[in-house]
């Protein structure tokens, strides 16, 4: 009788013991969701570059971090652009000439794209023969050595002017590169491959709560000196667009790697990018 009595008040003991390390184990999951959700929204987040607009400084295949803190915080720095937080910025800060930003694209407004920043609130920019003019004063460009990159499933030459091939033997597009050097003394490296309309432009006056970026490749870069539209340029970015500040490379690729093929995950990785901060 006491067996029994021992043994049917046991089972009541076990089931409750199990619900709670049920309920322990979604409380966790959930925890760690929110963990996760919050540190991608307001510390770092990741992001992948889909194309050459910012070449020579970022190719396609790289992932970098993102920084989501240097300028404040608004329901686009949220997933989803979820509105959640008030309407104006909060922590705000202005970004800085040359700074790398991800921002919501005007025309389409969930796209996601990267480019540098030119012109802020105030500023008049304007290109002449190829050279950036800020303020009415141009912004100095030198030479430097060509830029190359090796063919792969990531990168295709975008002439066959640029294809070449370096000193191993390997295809690679070649590309003239220089170098700019913002009045702020933020240097960076630049492409210019053609004679194209957009090398001249009209003068830009940048309006108040707005910037005027640039892609660093400058002949394959839909940017603020086209009109915002679909298929097109983004014009101005309101600054309340911008959603983090470019930090450091995580990883890049060059999209040979298959899954079935783990060694190909070593040998795609392009390991001198790996690292680099902006």
């Amino acid at each position: 009788m006491n067996d029994t009595t021992t043994a049917d008040s046991a089972a009541p003991a076990e089931a409750e013991e199990s619900t709670k390390k049920e309920d322990s184990f979604f409380v966790f999951v959930i925890k760690l969701v929110l963990v996760v959700v919050a540190f991608r929204s307001f510390i770092f987040a990741p992001f992948y570059i889909p194309s050459e607009s910012m070449l020579p400084r970022l190719v396609n295949g790289d992932y970098l971090l993102l920084a989501k803190w240097p300028y404040g915080y608004s329901n686009r720095s949220l997933p989803q652009s979820i509105p959640l937080l008030p309407k104006k910025r909060i922590f705000a800060s202005m970004p800085e000439r040359g700074d790398v930003v991800v921002f919501k694209n005007p025309p389409l407004g969930a796209d996601n794209w990267i480019k540098r920043v030119i012109g802020l609130p105030g500023d008049t920019v304007q290109m002449k023969g190829g050279q950036l003019w800020l303020n009415g004063k141009p912004i100095p460009k030198q030479e430097a050595a060509p830029f190359e990159i090796a063919v792969s499933p990531n990168t295709s030459c975008l002439s066959t002017t640029f294809e070449a091939k370096n000193a191993e033997g390997v295809d690679v597009c070649r590309y003239p590169r220089f170098t700019e050097t913002l009045p702020n003394g933020r240097s960076y490296e630049v492409l210019d491959l053609f004679n194209k309309p957009s090398d001249d432009t009209e003068l830009f006056v940048v309006p108040e709560g707005h910037l005027f970026l640039m892609g660093d490749n400058r002949d394959n870069s839909e940017d603020s000196r086209f009109p915002a539209e679909i298929g097109g340029g983004i014009g101005f970015v309101p600054v309340d667009n911008v959603i983090g500040r470019a930090t450091v490379m995580m990883w890049s690729t060059d999209g040979s790697a298959e899954w079935l093929m783990p060694w190909t995950w070593v040998t795609a990785a392009r390991w001198d990018r790996i690292g680099g901060t902006f």
